[in-house]
């Protein structure tokens, strides 16, 4: 039989189930990576737990997200994350050295490998020729302890490349493309793989920045062959050693194939506020601009900065524009200093941020009122930046920087500017920033810091029949995690404090949520399409159940925040007939009779609202585990009960 890439993978770590698309199954993990903003949630769930030593071939934890640090959190949850990493086997990226996927993209990656990550951009990796799944924090935990990862049994989706990009339009304006055909629902249970003979004019981070915003489409994963390409990165990084080839069967059979013609392409941006909202920058026009932003995991590459001082070098940044740049990494970073195209940047104008997340989460850079700012950054849900009414596009490094010059939207396609770049044979290489950890007899003196910020995990809840709830709130489709669980400057060093953040819990939606839940006592959230898109932050199930959320219930779920709240113990239920959507307003009383019995059994969910006089019945869409695991309150109780009975 044939198999697709992503089956080839699955095949050779397949632990449990069968191959057959929408079926749960488990497979083994052999990397995992970790950043602080869901990091600490993730140590402090694996040390709950009770494991002695990491069981993966390599796990990495990055400090990348909250590195501003105005007050003693931040830096008392590095201390606490550091000390996990050196007890338990894990090796340590100190705030500096990058963001964690253009980092593991250079330093640790491997093709054919699994890789899944606390952050949802993780199938960065992909670009190398991993399967790398974004995921939540508790099931990062689970598998550093050598535990089953699990999920949907995707189908594979196949984009076909041809032809070669023109000068001016670059990789995200593929990734942009493919927003635009698909829609930030398009991905949903896919694996989307890149194939044809364009993906041979793309190199590795390219290739990166290509599946980093798979993320945005709701895919599972995204994935490129392993060829020639891939050997030439790894040999520059000194790593050739970790080469396999790898592609697709002959024959492999698609769920879908859509052909992309690169040639064709032309420079486009993502219009406020979602991703998918795609047009071509010369139909949106010369509009004036207030900031420019050039970084993130998905444009930080060395590829990307070396183009940007080229159209930099000479040139003064527009007077009304703020351009702030942050390489992805401390290679980069050197690199860009040793070869002088940083001092192009400085000269230009621009400023330079550490590499790091920064401005991408929120974490300062915020535009002024009403600000239109270019980022080429992966999101730009409304408020994410930190400005409410900021209008946040995204588009490619090219198109920020020539934009960035003349102080509006430009189309970089229109100069005739020779934007080609010479990539070093052999990068720098010094891995001085990554710590290892003790070895085992070490270890045993090791004591874990725990700073005053942390907090305990809220407690499981165990769900009964005759549950009663009020529904506190109602939204309508395509609620992001940010909407759930905002990050940015002020929320963000609160990650390991459940209480406090819970201050800030849908304040976007209903300012009044966190108030109105602990009035209810048990309560519940109505939504409609594509709940809980974006970000694979736990928080946004962890802080809902802090406050009495005992179910959650729409027309369809993003994959990871499902999981997230089966993980926390949360029941998410959806529509069977969509119209049921419109019979349950905010503060109407619920009962479910029969809820803990209809879940083990497997039957639909009985809703009967009080107010209104109706019984709606809801769809409990869940594995045997994932039924075990709701029923014993939470992923973390169920890991706990099984290590009991081993």
């Amino acid at each position: 039989m044939s198999l697709t890439l992503c089956q080839k993978i699955i095949k050779t770590h397949l632990v449990s189930g069968e191959m057959i698309s929408g079926q749960e199954i488990g497979i083994k993990i052999d990397q995992t990576l970790t950043q602080d903003a869901t990091g600490t949630m993730a140590y402090l769930q694996f040390e709950a737990m009770g494991k002695k030593r990491v069981q993966t071939e390599l796990s990495v934890a990055y400090i990348d997200h909250n590195t501003l640090q105005t007050g003693y959190e931040n830096a008392d949850d590095h201390r606490f994350i550091q000390s996990v990493c050196k007890k338990r086997g894990v090796r340590f990226s100190r705030p500096g050295n990058g963001i964690c996927h253009q980092v593991h993209l250079e330093r640790f990656g491997i093709p054919g490998k699994t890789l899944i990550g606390s952050d949802s951009h993780t199938p960065t990796g992909g670009g190398i020729g991993m399967l790398a799944i974004g995921a939540g924090g508790l099931d990062v935990a689970v598998a550093i302890g050598g535990g089953t990862y699990y999920l949907t049994m995707p189908d594979s989706l196949k984009v076909n490349l041809s032809g070669k990009l023109k000068n001016g339009v670059s990789a995200k304006d593929v990734i942009l493309e493919v927003l635009r055909i698909l829609t930030v629902k398009g991905g949903v249970g896919k694996v989307i793989e890149y194939g044809g003979e364009g993906i041979k004019t793309l190199s590795v981070p390219e290739r990166a920045t290509i599946t980093n915003m798979g993320a945005e489409l709701g895919a599972t994963s995204s994935i490129f062959p392993s060829d020639e390409i891939t050997l030439e990165f790894l040999k520059a990084q000194g790593r050739e050693k970790d080469f396999i080839p790898l592609s697709a069967d002959e024959g492999a059979v698609y769920s879908k194939t859509i052909d992309i013609d690169l040639s064709a392409l032309s420079p486009l941006a993502a219009m406020p506020h979602m991703p998918d909202n795609v047009k071509k920058v010369s139909e949106i026009g010369a509009i004036k601009i207030d900031q420019v932003l050039i970084g993130s995991c998905t444009n930080s590459s060395l590829l990307d900065m070396l183009k940007v001082a080229k159209i930099l070098k000479g040139k003064t940044v527009h007077p009304d524009v703020s351009l702030a740049i942050a390489p992805g990494s401390k290679q980069v970073l050197a690199t860009l200093a040793a070869s002088g195209a940083l001092a192009d940047m400085i000269e230009a104008g621009a400023r330079i941020l550490e590499s790091a997340c920064g401005p991408c989460i929120g974490m300062g850079q915020s535009p002024q009122t009403d600000g239109i700012s270019l980022r080429t950054f992966n999101r730009n849900f409304e408020g994410r930046s930190g400005t409410p009414s900021g209008k946040i596009y995204l588009v490619s490094p090219e198109t920020a920087a020539f934009s960035a010059i003349f102080g509006v939207l430009s189309d970089a396609t229109e100069y005739d500017f020779d934007l080609s770049v010479e990539i070093p044979k052999s990068f720098l290489i010094n891995d001085n920033m990554i710590e290892l950890p003790a070895d085992e007899k070490e270890a045993e003196d090791i004591e874990v810091y725990y700073g005053p910020n942390i907090k305990p995990l809220p407690k499981a809840f165990i769900i009964t029949n005759n549950l009663s709830a009020t529904a506190v709130l109602k939204v309508g489709d395509n609620i992001t995690t940010d909407h759930i669980m905002p990050a940015g400057a002020k929320i963000l060093p609160f990650r390991s404090n459940i209480p406090y953040l819970s201050k800030f819990c849908f304040a976007q939606n209903d300012p009044n949520f966190a108030e109105n839940c602990k009035k209810a006592g048990s309560s519940i959230v109505i939504g409609g399409e594509n709940y809980g898109q974006g970000s694979s932050r736990e928080h946004a199930a962890l802080v809902p159940l802090y406050l009495g959320v005992k179910a959650v219930i729409v027309k369809s779920f993003a994959r990871i925040h499902k999981a997230n709240l089966i993980n926390a113990g949360i029941i998410p239920l959806t529509f069977i007939n969509t119209s049921d959507y419109e019979g349950i307003g905010e503060g109407d009383s619920i009962v479910f009779p029969n809820i803990k019995d209809e879940i083990a059994q497997g039957l639909p969910v009985t809703l009967i609202n009080n107010t209104k006089q109706k019984s709606i019945s809801l769809k409990a869409d869940f594995s045997q585990r994932q039924k075990d695991i709701l029923l014993s309150g939470g992923l973390l109780e169920y890991t706990k009960g099984q290590s009991e009975n081993d």
